[in-house]
């Protein structure tokens, strides 16, 4: 395990790390399809989760050319609203922009700004550049540098990604400490050379029995205190 005197700048995800985005679409879904039972909208959110990550890893392939995260949550949000029925042009372009109005957790606030007293902190996101703005805006989230992956054309856990967040930080990448809920990206991060900490959020992706990760938190605040105690 890394001490914090060898990690030289903070970066963090944001969609699922820093805020809800589960519990964010499932309500912005719920709001565009009121009366809709729970297995419905849980129908419905698992159609717009894997939409996104099938135009994600065409991406990847190189079987489609890049389309930022905005144009890719449109087509997810027509692909619920031709399974809901749903034909309002502004209930669907509302639901198209879900991702800007995603709700912080509790400790991401106070978190990120422990963090930033002791550390250069970066975003780093799949979020487009204007997508982004309006999250960090409507969630309250104050970096000193946030990163969208728009900036790559590529999303995670393509190498392009992190190598934005290694040229930002202007230091070696294992003076760099990623953090992010989704063991995925981690494992990305770190065959960049970038040091790693899971912090656990729900619905987030937990760590196996082969990663090995240098920090694991319950929190942001847990993770935020092991490292700046002393500072």
């Amino acid at each position: 395990m890394p001490e914090a005197s060898d990690i030289e700048v903070v970066v963090l995800d944001v969609l699922g790390t820093m805020v809800d985005e589960p519990g964010g679409l499932r309500a912005a879904v719920r709001e565009a399809v009121p009366g809709t039972d729970d297995a419905t909208v849980d129908r419905l959110l698992t159609a717009w989760r894997e939409q996104v990550r099938h135009e994600q890893r065409r991406v990847g392939r190189g079987d489609r050319d890049y389309a930022d995260s905005a144009t890719i949550d449109r087509a997810a949000a027509l692909r619920v609203a031709r399974l809901a029925g749903l034909t309002s042009p502004s209930a669907i372009e509302r639901l198209a922009t879900a991702s800007e109005r995603l709700s912080p957790w509790d400790d991401s606030a106070s978190g990120l700004a422990r963090l930033a007293e002791r550390f250069p902190v970066l975003g780093l996101t799949h979020a487009s550049r204007a997508t982004l703005l309006r999250l960090n805006a409507y969630a309250g989230l104050r970096w000193h540098q946030a990163l969208s992956a728009e900036d790559a054309r590529a999303y995670k856990p393509a190498p392009e990604v992190y190598r934005l967040a290694i040229d930002a930080a202007g230091c070696p990448p294992e003076r760099i400490l990623m953090v992010a809920a989704h063991a995925w990206d981690l494992r990305g991060a770190q065959a960049m050379g970038l040091r790693t900490a899971y912090v656990h959020r729900p619905g987030g992706d937990p760590p196996g029995g082969s990663d090995a990760f240098d920090r694991t938190s319950n929190s942001l605040t847990e993770l935020a205190t092991t490292l700046t105690a002393g500072a």
